[in-house]
């Protein structure tokens, strides 16, 4: 690929600011900023986002159709709004379906890795998750989870303690898997037992999990005051109420945005199915028909915007939030932002928190 120079106002490394700067791209890599004329950009030039819970998009859903064609369309909706990495998501479903997921996510080009967000949970902390298709893990639950581990560049495992015992959780951090604690009731002893095994994650903070009680800190408890667990949290205005994120952002650094989008994003469906059940989109929300919360409707750059012009976040920490700390917390070092060496994964970032264009790899794709 030839040297590229592209030309900004402003350009965010993930750490600072280089004010009528210029970015080298050679070769699909960050190279290194200069003074340099080159394609003049409109906007702020700003590190891509990297989003770790991305259920679908394009008006596609990963459970309903676990296809290449299904993760490409959620790739190219999600660039559309400066996500240039996704962890796409399974939700809890049938062997055959996780099996499909694992093979389609394996063979997706430029796909980041496989989110499974259960089927091992506690039915009693479910959310949106189908009861009926909740398990705890058994054997061959257990083998496919480290052949895919192996298959896969980065696999993510939301689990429950109920549902999986730690030797398991100890056979998959051997294996390279990411284990998330999530959809769980579990004590705050019992989650710490879990983090020494090698849990290192927790599924949307504050969702679908023990809350922290003076006396019974929970999991919600454990995830603000130990350092090893990084928390993924949904700023959409209604998964989290703002004064409980202010409170969390306070209490540690290891947090990170996730979108949890569904198949709404880039699209103008009002309604879909997830594992059966209709789903209704309407005033920013979806739900189930019961009203409960079923994934969000946002892409990351709208947590993004959320937390900077309703909650009051620097806009530098707002872009990290969504991109360099997602990034840490899933162990890489080569996104989440523009320094040397970085892949040239980047956007510019238009007035009002919106996204312009996009590039992946030094290659522009929305």
């Amino acid at each position: 690929m030839a040297r590229q120079v592209y030309q900004a106002e402003r350009i965010f490394d993930g750490s600072d600011w280089h004010e009528d700067a210029a970015l080298v791209v050679e070769d699909g890599r960050v190279v290194d900023f200069t003074r340099e004329k080159g394609v003049l950009l409109t906007g702020f030039i700003v590190p891509g986002l990297v989003d770790l819970q991305v259920n679908g998009g394009g008006g596609r859903l990963l459970n309903n159709a676990p296809t290449l064609e299904t993760i490409h369309h959620m790739r190219l909706a999600h660039a559309g709004f400066g996500t240039t990495s996704i962890m796409a998501t399974l939700i809890t479903d049938g062997p055959d379906v996780t099996r499909a997921a694992i093979a389609a996510a394996k063979d997706a080009p430029g796909l980041l890795g496989l989110h499974l967000e259960g089927p091992h949970l506690d039915t009693a902390r479910k959310g949106t998750h189908d009861p009926g298709l909740i398990r705890p893990m058994a054997a061959d639950d257990l083998a496919v989870l480290l052949q895919a581990a192996k298959d896969l560049p980065h696999l993510i495992c939301t689990l429950a303690p109920e549902a999986v015992g730690l030797e398991q959780v100890q056979a998959l951090v051997g294996a390279g898997a990411v284990v998330s604690l999530g959809h769980t009731d579990c004590t705050h002893p019992t989650a710490r037992a879990y983090t020494e095994a090698g849990a290192s994650m927790v599924t949307h903070l504050f969702n679908a999990m023990s809350q922290m009680q003076h006396r019974a800190p929970g999991l919600v408890g454990a995830a603000l005051s130990d350092s090893r667990l990084w928390a993924g949290l949904i700023a959409d205005g209604f998964h989290v109420d703002d004064a409980v994120i202010q409170v969390a952002l306070r209490a540690k650094d290891e947090i990170f945005l996730v979108s949890d989008s569904m198949s709404t994003i880039g699209s103008d469906q009002t309604s879909f199915t997830l594992n059966g059940r209709q789903i209704f989109r309407a005033d920013g929300r979806l739900t189930l028909a019961d009203g409960t919360l079923a994934g969000a409707d946002i892409a990351l750059l709208d947590a993004v915007r959320h937390v900077h012009l309703t909650l009051g976040l620097p806009l530098e920490r707002a872009l990290q939030l969504a991109s360099l700390h997602p990034a840490r917390a899933l162990g890489l070092s080569d996104r989440g932002h523009l320094r040397p060496g970085a892949r040239a994964d980047f956007f510019c970032l238009m007035p009002g928190v919106k996204a312009g264009s996009c590039w992946i790899a030094g290659e522009r794709v929305a």
